[in-house]
């Protein structure tokens, strides 16, 4: 099995180059099916990014163990598209469906890698959210899947698709930054000290299926905090690392895959890290401070979560940074800006298409960038791929690459130890840190490619 996986990984740079799947392709005038795994907050967001394409997309199925959204879900369909989606409970009966041409999965984390390699093995083209994964063995399996199945897989890392991340790499590109040698990525906010509380273990709420929830995760009582559906904010279940990374995986992604984008999908060789519960008191357990660094072949890179202090860097609460030698490039969903140092010959330039612009501070939680319809165009070309096979914008293999390094961030920092990464075999050398990465599924659910 490790050999396979050291086959399978050591060409992942050539199915950069692999533009076109086999696969059956679509007249221009068949909708294509879908079904929707998880239909909380993230997963009703991309409901109506695929009702939005209604010309290329039907709705036909709804999924989730929690009675309330998956009504919620099924009446948005009804009052939007004037059809009846069918409402399930178990994900496995959208996937034995022959209909069903393709499914996004908008999960709980710790259900993504499982649900993708399934569906790939029932036929089905995949949206899946990320983070892709929680345990990093995971990542090589889904990627395998993809590959074995012939399947479009889009990772949710929608700002590949957003015209200020794509201009940041048009600038990039170019060449104008001179050479690159360090990137910084960050998140600033002042939460409340009390957080979330910390609510006794109870029953769970009428309409749901806890022990469905959980899955493959550790059987657990249930708690408000570790399922975390309140209507207020985002769930908290990204907080508990049974089923998430924190900040680390869930904003992180979104800081750390521009960087990818940009510089060609590179992966570090070195991870170290450092964090940890220093300012909210409640029972959440990942990180409410961190500072990782990554060293790739050319360039170092870090991440910065700051949740008991708000002050900006580069006059934002948090974003991405690409810094050479003549000029730094910042970006965020909502703009992106050009800034020439002292003495260099190169012109600032700015694009800014929303809030956020440099000069914008706040207090509130970690997550400065305020969501910003971005699913629209990430969805046509999911799509799209699907009838013409090609690969989408966020395939999955960047996906996985992107959600390994802020994985690898957390398990450097859980295993007090420095880790050096192997790209090809998609491992680390410290065997302290091995029982962080390794898959720790509960019977009898299974990762069989």
């Amino acid at each position: 099995m490790d050999s396979d996986r050291r086959k399978l990984l050591a060409t992942a740079g050539a199915a950069f180059t692999t533009s076109i799947f086999t696969g059956r392709l679509r007249g221009a005038n068949d909708r294509i099916t879908v079904g929707f795994i998880g239909v909380g907050m993230q997963g009703a967001t991309n409901i109506r990014s695929a009702l939005f394409h209604s010309d290329s997309a039907q709705v036909v199925a709804v999924c989730d163990v929690y009675q309330p959204p998956l009504e919620k879900a099924q009446a948005m369909v009804r009052s939007q598209s004037g059809s009846e989606p069918k409402a399930v409970r178990d994900f496995r009966e959208i996937l034995a469906d022959k209909s069903i041409d393709a499914v996004c999965i908008s999960t709980p984390d710790h259900w993504h890698a499982l649900m993708t390699v399934e569906a790939c093995r029932a036929g089905k083209d995949v949206y899946v959210e990320k983070p892709a994964f929680v345990y990093l063995d995971e990542g090589p399996k889904m990627l395998e899947a993809a590959r074995k199945y012939k399947r479009v897989v889009q990772g949710g890392t929608m700002q590949r698709s957003m015209p200020t991340f794509l201009k940041a790499k048009e600038l990039v590109a170019s060449g104008v930054l001179g050479q690159i040698t360090w990137c910084k990525t960050w998140a600033a906010g002042l939460a409340p000290k009390e957080g979330r509380g910390k609510p006794p273990d109870t029953d769970p709420p009428p309409g749901l299926d806890w022990d469905s929830w959980l899955g493959p995760a550790p059987k657990v009582p249930f708690n408000q905090n570790r399922w975390g559906v309140t209507g207020r904010g985002f769930p908290t279940f990204r907080y508990f690392w049974d089923y998430a990374g924190g900040d680390m995986t869930d904003w992180g992604v979104h800081y750390i895959d521009p960087i990818h984008q940009c510089l060609g999908e590179p992966m570090p060789s070195v991870i170290t890290a450092v964090g940890g519960r220093f300012w909210v008191q409640d029972n959440l357990e990942t990180a409410d401070t961190m500072s990782a660094a990554f060293q790739y072949s050319e360039f170092m890179m870090d991440y910065e979560l700051r949740q008991s202090c708000p002050a900006p860097m580069f006059n934002l609460r948090g974003g991405t940074a690409i810094l050479g030698t003549e000029a730094m490039v910042t970006v965020t969903r909502q703009g992106c800006w050009l800034t020439p140092y002292a003495g260099s010959k190169v012109e600032p330039f700015e694009l800014v298409t929303g809030r956020g612009a440099p000069g914008a501070q706040g207090r509130g939680g970690p997550m400065p960038q305020a969501p910003t319809p971005g699913g629209g165009e990430h969805w046509k070309n999911f799509l799209q791929c699907i009838r013409t096979r090609e690969k989408p914008t966020s395939d999955i293999e960047t996906l996985v690459r992107s959600s390994a390094v802020c994985v690898l961030g957390n398990v450097a920092m859980r295993a007090k130890t420095r880790l050096d990464f192997d790209e090809k075999t998609f491992t680390v050398r410290q065997s302290a840190a091995l029982p962080f990465t390794r898959i720790n599924y509960r019977a009898p659910w299974k990762l069989e490619v």
